[in-house]
């Protein structure tokens, strides 16, 4: 059996480091991502391409610092859920935010097969107006 919450740790530490192809490596190709309603990249996105389009390129070029730090990792069978905090600031506005998050990941056979946010996206709107 997969150490899911391993498998979800690389993911978070692929990214902090900019290493998105080993991000990848640890998700389906056919990975369904959504981002919470009121996030400014809302949405559901599915596959790697989709992702990094609509996700992963618009924070590295519209936020300074951006980082999602996770915190506690919270393991039941295939779900792995994951609290931490988000900070960035928007460089539109030039307004930092530090919000918590809830990262709630679905594995199958050792791969993640689904990621959804939660967030308190009131505190990022603030940053972005």
């Amino acid at each position: 059996m997969a150490d899911n919450p391993a498998v979800v740790r690389t993911a978070y530490e692929a990214f902090a480091r900019g290493d998105v192809p080993a991000a990848f490596a640890v998700m389906v190709p056919d990975v369904s991502w959504t981002e919470a309603e009121g996030f400014p990249y809302a949405g559901t996105y599915v596959g790697a391409d989709a992702i990094l389009a609509n996700v992963f390129m618009k924070l590295g070029s519209e936020w300074e610092g951006y980082a999602a730090i996770p915190q506690q990792f919270v393991a039941d069978g295939d779900t792995v859920v994951v609290l931490g905090q988000y900070s960035g600031k928007y460089n539109a506005t030039g307004k930092s935010f530090a919000a918590p998050f809830a990262h709630v990941w679905n594995l199958r056979d050792g791969k993640i097969i689904r990621f959804r946010q939660i967030t308190d996206t009131a505190v990022v709107q603030r940053a972005l107006r």
